[in-house]
């Protein structure tokens, strides 16, 4: 087969272009073979580019040649067609095409290239199961029409936010990628220098200390959407190369910046074609996430969890062997179903297995309501759970169906806690996680949270007041939460609970969280030397270690720095939603696999012993 050369023939139409009004045009499309269909003296081939797909006829009698091309040309060769647009015939429209009311009868035709037949289907949206195959094979899984449409999507989003920010006063800047290694709460990948042999730069996990120092150089409104880097264990919203929306503001209220990600937020949702509500987005605090939720990125779409602890008296505390000093916690995943028996069992036995030995039990409601002694205690229970979920859909937040809503009580039994002593919240984390689990396990069998990508489906909401510190029980030492540039609340600092009670310590620190996935996080920075100082010490950070790793910071921090704040937002995280995919690798052009490896360019993998020369490196290899 003789392969054509395009020469000076020039593309008029993109495939997804034409329209009945086009009828009667010349138009020359290029593109790749998306299916054909040999009908004799007629021959259709369906010519796809990124923007879609139009039917193209070849008809023997009227174009031998380019007939004869047709015939020669398979699914994803790459054509050139030149020829006549006309509406199809009365019934022959495709109504699931946007091109679907034409077709072009081709003059002539162009082989530009052929193509192997591919390792899996890329005509239609049928999943793959083989990801390996797929990211070995990218650049024919970008082809496939899901991937087209994710990342179509990801332009508009950008688009979005990139123009709403600099409408807003923002100034796009762009810091560096070969920097100095600084704690950000993740392992560093490191960046070996040849002409200073030792010492290494580091990928920036994120353009932190230098949007601050863009604060302290005067532009008050800073953006970048910025490639950031982390070398941690990976799951499907992690990679170790990522996209971020980056923001700095100086004179901020923490308000302030919620209303720009916000109204950057509506405006990439409004690229998807879904409006959000003018409402700003819920608020809590972290320790009241904690208390209703057990975790810090609460999935709105389910009701809160309610503390129980007043409907049970010490008397009947005492009576189910229930601790008398721990909440007894509740919860509601509504529309389950009437449940037998034993199902019923079943699922209690389930619960107490996966709390193991940790005197956490199951009060099964139901067996309550046998026993006469206790049947107002039942009562009260379900008209607890039922007013909270009562309330919830009364507000929209979940559209159910007329079926049985089950019940769930959480109690600790005597002496449980030494979990209880080490950490105040545990037992709210523990039962939220099983909220969480009962709700993934019900949610496929009961379409609870089947989307219909309306605004109704998105639970927007801010966590605020983390903790400045936590607990390194490994090191014995106290770690910063978020990172060591961002401010405790004043009277923390007042207090002296930063040497004293570092467990109490709020920071000016938040989330902005959707339907149980944080999409970023931010912080009031600290502007003064004095008080950065203080964080340093806190940290187990001597003056000579702090100045040795951050001194051009904390010089900076002494010409007269502004009081700033920002957020970060992950744009992966953003996409991925919107697109209704379950994986960041189905939004990320060339991904990792969960074990970090791009099967595509097969990386990582050594490199020459010259190469390692150059770097004064060699490898050694420990087990």
């Amino acid at each position: 087969m003789t392969l054509d050369f395009l020469g000076t023939l020039q593309r008029t139409h993109h495939c997804g272009d034409l329209r009945s009004t086009n009828s009667g045009e010349t138009v020359t499309l290029m593109g790749w073979v998306n299916r054909r269909r040999d009908h004799g003296n007629l021959i259709f081939l369906d010519l796809r580019d990124r923007t879609g797909i139009t039917q193209v006829v070849l008809d023997k009698e009227a174009s031998p040649l380019g007939h004869a091309k047709a015939e020669a040309a398979r699914p994803e060769y790459v054509v050139a067609v030149t020829g006549r647009v006309r509406t199809r015939g009365e019934g022959l429209t495709n109504p699931n095409m946007p091109t679907g009311d034409i077709e072009v009868v081709a003059s002539d035709v162009l082989l530009l290239n052929d193509a192997k037949t591919p390792p899996f289907p890329i005509a239609d949206d049928a999943p793959i199961t083989n990801e390996e195959i797929r990211l070995k094979y990218r650049y024919l899984d970008l082809r496939r029409p899901e991937l087209q449409r994710n990342f179509a999507l990801r332009h508009k989003v950008t688009r979005a936010i990139r123009d709403y920010l600099s409408d807003n006063g923002f100034l796009e800047i762009e810091t560096p990628l070969l920097t100095r290694s600084t704690p950000e709460g993740a392992r560093d990948y490191l960046v070996p220098s040849r002409v200073h042999p030792g010492h290494f730069f580091a990928l920036p996990q994120s353009p932190q200390i230098f949007k601050q120092l863009l604060m302290v150089s005067g532009f008050d409104r800073y953006f970048q959407i910025a490639r950031c880097f982390r070398d941690e264990d990976l799951r499907a919203d992690r990679q170790p190369d990522f996209t971020q929306i980056d923001l700095e503001l100086s004179f901020p209220q923490m308000s302030t910046i919620f209303a720009v990600a916000e109204g950057f937020l509506h405006a990439a949702f409004s690229a998807a074609g879904i409006t959000l509500p003018d409402a700003p987005f819920i608020q809590m605090t972290y320790d009241q996430a904690i208390q209703r939720y057990g975790i810090d990125k609460p999935d709105m779409r389910l009701p809160a969890m309610v503390d129980l602890s007043a409907e049970l008296t010490p008397e009947l505390r005492e009576t189910l062997k229930i601790d008398p000093t721990l909440p007894v916690l509740g919860f509601t995943i509504p529309s389950v179903g009437e449940m037998s028996g034993t199902a019923r069992k079943a699922l209690v036995s389930e619960i107490r297995a996966t709390f193991g030995d940790t005197g956490l039990d199951m009060l099964d409601v139901a067996r309550l309501r046998t026993n006469a002694t206790f049947v107002p205690l039942a009562e009260a229970i379900d008209g607890k759970l039922s007013a909270e979920l009562s309330a919830f859909t009364a507000n929209g937040q979940l559209r159910t169906e007329n079926a049985a809503d089950l019940h769930i009580v959480i109690t600790a039994k005597p002496g449980t806690p030494a979990m209880w002593n080490y950490d105040p919240q545990w037992i709210y984390k523990r039962v939220g996680q099983l909220r969480l689990d009962l709700a993934k396990k019900y949610a496929d069998k009961h379409k609870l949270f089947e989307p219909t990508h309306t605004a109704a489906d998105f639970k927007f909401l801010w966590v605020t007041d983390f903790p400045m510190y936590e607990w390194n029980e490994e090191s014995k030492t106290w770690d910063a939460a978020h990172h060591p540039f961002t401010s405790p609340h004043e009277e923390d600092i007042q207090s002296g609970a930063l040497v004293n009670d570092k467990g109490s310590v709020r920071a000016l620190a938040y989330d902005v969280v959707l339907n149980g996935t944080e999409l970023g996080s931010g912080s009031i920075r600290i502007h003064r030397k004095d008080v950065q100082a203080e964080i340093f010490r806190s940290l187990g950070m001597s003056n000579e270690e702090a100045h040795e790793r951050f001194g051009f910071f904390l010089d900076a921090l002494e010409y007269g720095t502004p009081p700033h704040g920002g957020i970060a937002l992950g744009l992966d995280r953003i996409v991925m939603i919107l697109a209704g995919a379950s994986s960041l690798r189905e939004v990320i052009a060339f991904p990792k696999t969960a074990k970090a490896i791009d099967l595509m360019v097969d990386a990582p993998t050594t490199v020459s012993d010259t190469q390692l020369r150059d770097l004064h490196l060699k490898t050694v290899i420990r087990s």
